[in-house]
């Protein structure tokens, strides 16, 4: 069996198992998930969801975002995991 042929017998298992995967994680658009995902590397969904409402509407874009420093966002995302490096 080719790896190509061991990705998609992993894959369609996946789909057969949980045809309709979806996330914990709250977000409305796509700049949102990604923060959401990036801030869930080693943390907990619920934990996201906790911190990411307030960041959400503070930097309500990825041009807001990008406008601050990493010390502005540390205090929103402290109780995260690596908040260090994931405000960077």
């Amino acid at each position: 069996m080719t790896r190509k042929e061991r990705y998609e017998a992993v894959v369609d298992l996946f789909k057969k198992i949980n045809p309709d995967a979806e996330t914990e994680l709250e977000y409305s658009d796509p700049f949102q998930l990604l923060i959401a995902v990036i801030l869930s590397a080693q943390c907990t969904d619920e934990r996201i969801n906790k911190v990411t409402p307030k960041l959400f509407a503070d930097f309500p874009s990825p041009e807001h975002l990008a406008a601050v420093s990493p010390d502005e966002i540390f205090p929103y995302i402290r109780s995260v995991t690596y908040p260090n490096n994931k405000s960077k």
